[in-house]
């Protein structure tokens, strides 16, 4: 995960404007060729998997190069019927913030068809894994506190990055001794995202207002407005994939939320150049869109209200620590009192978009 270092966008008056994306991105034989696969078995469940993983951890946290080495690994857990199964997999790291400073980098795993055929991982290929970066509680609450974040937005939208939690212990192969027992989640990745909604990702930077498609992009910008999160830009693609469907209507999906607010971690920072004082002061980053996508925006965070909320009093919310949680959720009350109330969401959301970056 990286820290905000992408180009800022401020709001200001006059119309949408439009980027250099190509308004037709999939032709009608492209299109004919897409096939809607489904998303891997193992993001069907969301009870967290027991797991170990064993590599050499030593060699993974010296791997700080732009070009880390792919580094053998396993993945065990114990199956349905009781017996230990050991997937051999490849390794490296990732990321740039957190691969400098936490105790186990980020990691990007690599499955092999082959080896794991008949697991529960079979069918990923090489999805990001979010591990924790101090072994503290607090560290390891971060973690879910994230891991939740993914779980409202898709809520929220089903083009969006499915997860899914792992009790991880890890053991360094290179002394057979355990070196921690935390939770972390693996992502969708984004060639199955779009294989899943039946479009296809861009890579191609640039995207501006008038590019993308206006009331799931005023979605994305009050998202991210809720939660707290200014690490993210439309235009240079930073903690944002660009999705295309099959009509050729682009869409933005976010990721990447532990620099938002409403997880708070304390290396979390605000970028000086936003002119807020702490990531937990709320500031709308996201395009401009038009009124009737805002009004609808708003009635769907008012219709998901209670289901966002369950979050946190489920299996999966119970892991958080209760004050946490509550925490949380005294921070989202804010946000439903600022878009409950027009003159607060005219102020803080539609009157703060960012129309040219």
């Amino acid at each position: 995960m990286t820290r905000f270092s992408a180009l800022i966008h401020f709001g200001c008056a006059g119309a949408l404007a439009t980027g250099t994306l190509a308004p037709t991105v999939i032709t009608g034989q492209e299109a004919d060729a897409i096939k809607v696969v489904p998303a891997p078995a193992f993001f069907e469940s969301v009870s967290p998997v027991e797991v170990t993983f064993t590599a050499n951890i030593g060699k993974l946290r010296g791997d700080k190069g732009t070009d880390p080495p792919w580094r053998a690994a396993t993945l065990s857990y114990v199956g349905p019927d009781g017996n230990p199964v050991t997937i051999p997999m490849k390794v490296r790291t990732r990321g740039i913030w957190r691969l400098k400073m936490c105790d186990v980098p980020p990691l990007r795993l690599n499955f092999s068809g082959e080896t794991s055929k008949g697991t529960i991982f079979h069918k990923l290929d090489k999805p990001k894994l979010v591990s924790y970066c101090q072994d503290t509680d607090a560290f390891e609450q971060y973690i879910l506190q994230e891991f939740q974040l993914y779980r409202i937005y898709h809520l929220l939208a089903p083009e969006s990055h499915k997860a899914r939690l792992l009790k991880l212990t890890y053991a360094d192969s290179a002394n057979g001794k355990i070196r921690a027992k935390r939770y972390g989640f693996i992502i969708e990745e984004p060639k199955a995202l779009a294989a899943r909604l039946g479009g296809r990702m861009l890579e191609q930077k640039g995207a501006l207002p008038g590019d993308l498609e206006p009331y799931h992009d005023a979605l994305v910008g009050v998202f991210q407005y809720m939660i707290g999160n200014t690490d993210f830009s439309e235009r240079a693609l930073h903690n944002i994939e660009l999705f295309a469907t099959s009509d050729a209507t682009i869409l933005a999906i976010p990721y990447d939320f532990d620099f938002a607010g409403a997880v708070n971690a304390r290396y979390a920072t605000a970028d000086p150049r936003l002119g807020i004082p702490d990531v937990r002061m709320r500031l709308m980053r996201g395009y401009c869109a038009d009124a009737d996508s805002y009004a609808k925006v708003f009635a769907l965070f008012n219709e998901k209200k209670a289901d966002i909320y369950a979050l946190y009093a489920d299996s999966i919310g119970n892991l958080m620590d209760r004050g946490t949680a509550k925490e949380t959720l005294k921070y989202f009350d804010d946000f439903y009192r600022t878009i409950n109330d027009r003159r607060s969401a005219n102020r803080e959301i539609i009157g703060a978009c960012t129309r040219h970056p």
